[in-house]
């Protein structure tokens, strides 16, 4: 047993195996796995998956991780075994609806970069023979798919780590973390301590247990049970393999998968009670008869879903059950990984919730992370700080990972607000949303308005266009009736859920200059956009610093990985405070052409252009209430954020809806927002721009100061513009203003893909139909013409000049 390393992977499994090999690969020596059962088949998930791999997923990062994942699996073998077999992927579609949602995964899986087709059902039967074509509409086909045998892997990557020097202990338990001074010190063992700065944990349902030990990870997992059962020899099913010569099969409208296992079929079912178990209750390797992660099969709940298999596959009839498992996968609040540094030990590492299907790429990540501070693919989707306190509750996290099981196979709406629990998050306005007859939907726990009912008499007034179903769901005619009527009068947005923090403190100026690409040492009173960029010049986040005082600054962030971005970069000396005070804060947007006459009539301070210009901030009184003033605005219109205390948020809502109604005034919802925002390009970070892009390419150099000094990224910035972009995101108006997309659309030229739509909203203010996009640079010039594929439609669309609306800023500046 090794008494130091360099770092200690906890886990033996397909993911801590292929991290093995990638820290080795990256130059990583005296690595160390230790698994408690026995290598490689340790009694985790890995052990019992049954290695279906799908790629398509409506996530980027999680589809790249997939494919990463095919490519790597494909070049492994075990003493002449292969590791994958690529046999391809039919997800057939059993109702009309289903059908329509293939074609717009087909869409999504070409924006990812993985080929696929759409295929009839005489050929889905083609390609999958026991299926009754007569029973289906058609199906998505994605040929690279396949089958990865997840033991195997684990092997094949364990021996390219050992070749490397990595050592391999199985049968080796983790019984504690020593943690000094914030840091990780060791790791004890059944078999003795090794020093080590550096834990990687990829013990998967263990998890919890083994961050408990160093005091560094609230379980964000939930181990459910997953239902899995093999038929008996299908008659005249002659295989020529031992594993599959038919594609594996998705049946998303039964939560089903299928795949042959030689004379044999495998059937996967979601379809059924969700069964949590608590990862306290998991025993160790030899805790049972059988693997840890095996539960007894509970065939009451595979009846339906066997009806079902018979139904779809004629010949299944003829078989009966052999055998069944419930095995135990983890699933999580969103149901994404979760990877990254912990805060509270440094050196405590994780890639749990990881899946077959995505393991080697997540593996690649985290050793990308480990090694480089950053990875190659944008991490915000699976970065386990992606999440606020509430959400690492327990009673969150079971009912939020209960619905992501039932929603595995579901169609989602991009739009689609969780069910349970809510309401969790309400600003002090939400009482009297609720009386104008808000709809809410959903974010970060926030009851959001995405219009208001009692603005359905402006109907009247403005001419509002239809959207076709999908892009309608989650949309009523009166967003374009307040979008219209923000830009004619003036309206009141509730911006509480955006994420607030104080930095204060002597050194506050410093630190955050050393985090942000723009100049903050601007006079008091001022208010900058800026950029955290990571070490690779990646757009980590973009944010609002307003300079209240010498050292008291107020940023607006998009998250809590801002929040713990800045809290890892903090000084040792004590001379920086960050605080969140997103929940004992609100904000309301005032905008529109008569903001200015509302907010002066509440007003005793002088709100004129002269006193009180663009981009500055000051600390004013809406009549009793004290607000810090903003003058920004994300609409593209003259007005203020306003922040007060959440418990003077109703009065101040009260004040100015009173004081604004001779002015016109209207609630305006987030539909409305978000289209105000695109007529005048305004990003959003992580739907636009995210760390796989750099400022320039985003269109946001303007605030970027490279002169001003060192900064986070600053020199792989510099290298990065001598470089030139590799693509930029360009402003598209679609040539029929009826087509209204959604984002994650794929981008044609001359017949062949080349980019993908980041948002879309429709263009009340200027009557078209607008999609940013992400373009290569030839094709981002003004004039050029491009096509945006939309359920299996090519739309005709022009790159325009930006903004659409304003653009010389006129509105906002007067």
């Amino acid at each position: 047993m090794e008494h130091s390393a360099s770092v200690v992977v906890i886990g033996a499994g397909i993911v801590g195996c292929s991290a093995a090999e990638h820290l080795t690969g990256l130059g990583w020596r005296d690595v160390v796995v230790l698994d408690q059962g026995p290598l490689f088949e340790a009694g985790g998930s890995t052990s019992h998956a049954p290695g279906l791999v799908f790629q398509t997923n409506p996530s980027k990062t999680m589809t790249e991780l997939a494919a990463y994942g095919v490519k790597r699996y494909s070049g492994l073998d075990v003493d002449g075994e292969p590791c994958f077999y690529p046999v391809g992927s039919i997800e057939v579609a059993a109702t009309p609806e289903r059908l329509k949602d293939l074609k717009r995964k087909h869409g999504i899986a070409t924006s990812w970069g993985v080929e696929s087709g759409l295929l009839s059902p005489t050929e889905c039967a083609e390609k999958s023979p026991l299926l009754d074509k007569d029973r289906i509409y058609g199906g998505l086909y994605v040929p690279s798919d396949g089958l990865a045998k997840g033991v195997r892997v684990s092997e094949a990557m364990a021996r390219e780590a050992r070749g490397r020097g990595a050592k391999f202990y199985g049968e080796t338990e983790v019984t504690g973390v020593e943690v000094r001074n914030g840091r990780v010190r060791a790791v004890e063992t059944s078999r003795g301590r090794i020093e080590t700065e550096n834990i990687l944990s990829c013990a998967g349902m263990w998890g919890p247990r083994v961050g408990r030990m160093a005091g560094a990870f609230v379980p964000l997992l939930t181990p459910m049970q997953h239902q899995y059962a093999w038929t008996t020899p299908v008659p005249g099913l002659e295989a020529d393999s031992e594993e599959s010569d038919h594609v594996i099969l998705r049946h998303q409208d039964h939560s089903m998968y299928f795949r042959q296992e030689g004379e044999r079929y495998g059937i996967g079912s979601y379809r059924h009670r969700s069964m949590p178990v608590s990862p306290e209750k998991i025993g160790g390797y030899e805790a049972g008869e059988t693997m840890p992660s095996l539960m007894p099969f509970t065939p009451e709940d595979f009846e339906g879903p066997w009806e079902e298999s018979r139904r779809l596959m004629p010949a299944l009839r003829e078989t009966q059950i052999e055998r069944g498992i419930n095995g135990l996968f983890s699933f999580t609040p969103d149901g994404g990984s979760l990877l990254g540094e912990s805060r509270e030990a440094r050196g405590f590492w994780m890639a749990e919730a990881v899946w077959v299907t995505h393991a080697a790429g997540a593996a690649r990540m985290i050793a990308e992370w480990m090694t480089d501070g950053a990875p190659s693919i944008d991490p915000s989707a699976v970065d386990v700080h992606r999440f606020d306190e509430f959400q690492r509750s327990p009673s969150y996290v079971l009912a939020r990972s209960s619905q992501s099981f039932q929603e595995v196979y579901d169609i989602i709406h991009p739009q689609q607000p969780m069910e349970e629990p809510r309401p969790l998050r309400t600003s002090p306005f939400y009482i009297r949303q609720k009386e104008l007859g808000a709809y809410f939907l959903e974010a970060s726990g926030w009851e959001r308005p995405q219009w208001y009912g009692a603005n359905d008499s402006l109907l009247a007034e403005y001419e509002v266009p239809e959207m076709e179903e999908w892009a309608g769901r989650y949309w009523s005619p009166i967003v374009g009736a307040e979008h219209l009527a923000a830009r004619e009068r003036v309206a009141l947005f509730d911006m509480a859920s955006l994420k607030k923090a104080e930095v204060t403190g002597p050194g506050a100026l410093r630190f955050l200059q050393k985090l942000n690409t723009n100049q903050l040492d601007r006079p008091v009173g001022s208010v900058t956009y800026t950029l955290m960029l990571d070490g690779k010049a990646g757009v980590r986040s973009d944010i609002t610093v307003a300079r209240l005082a010498e050292d008291h600054f107020q940023l607006g962030l998009n998250g809590p990985r801002d929040i713990e971005w800045m809290g890892r970069h903090l000084p040792d000396d004590g001379s920086v405070r960050v605080r969140d005070i997103s929940g004992g804060t609100c904000c309301v947007g005032v905008w529109g052409p008569y903001a200015r006459e509302l907010v002066q009539e509440l007003s005793p301070d002088d709100l004129s252009n002269e006193a009180f210009g663009f981009f500055k901030a000051r600390r004013i009184h809406v009549g009793e209430v004290p607000v810090v003033a903003l003058r920004v605005s994300y609409v593209g219109e003259l007005g203020w954020e306003l922040y007060a205390s959440a418990d003077l948020g109703l009065r101040l809502w009260d004040l100015l809806y009173r004081a604004g109604r001779p002015l016109g005034l209207i609630p305006a919802g987030r539909g409305a927002f978000n289209g105000l925002r695109l007529e005048k390009g305004y990003r959003s970070w992580g739907a636009d721009m995210t760390t796989e892009h750099d400022p320039y390419e985003a269109g946001l150099g303007f605030a970027v100061k490279p002169d001003k000094g060192d900064f986070v990224g600053r020199e792989a910035l510099l290298r990065r513009r001598q470089e030139g972009p590799r693509r930029r995101l360009s402003c598209l108006l679609l040539d029929d203003p009826n087509v209204v997309v959604m984002g994650g659309e794929p981008v044609y030229a001359d017949g062949a893909p080349v980019g993908y739509v980041t948002s879309a909203a429709y263009g009340y203010s200027i009557g078209q139909s607008i999609a940013y996009a992400w373009l290569p640079p030839a094709l981002s010039e003004e004039g050029q013409k491009v096509e945006v594929e939309y359920f299996g439609e090519r739309h005709g669309a022009t790159v325009a000049g930006e903004p659409l609306f304003d653009p010389a800023m006129k509105r906002m500046r007067g």
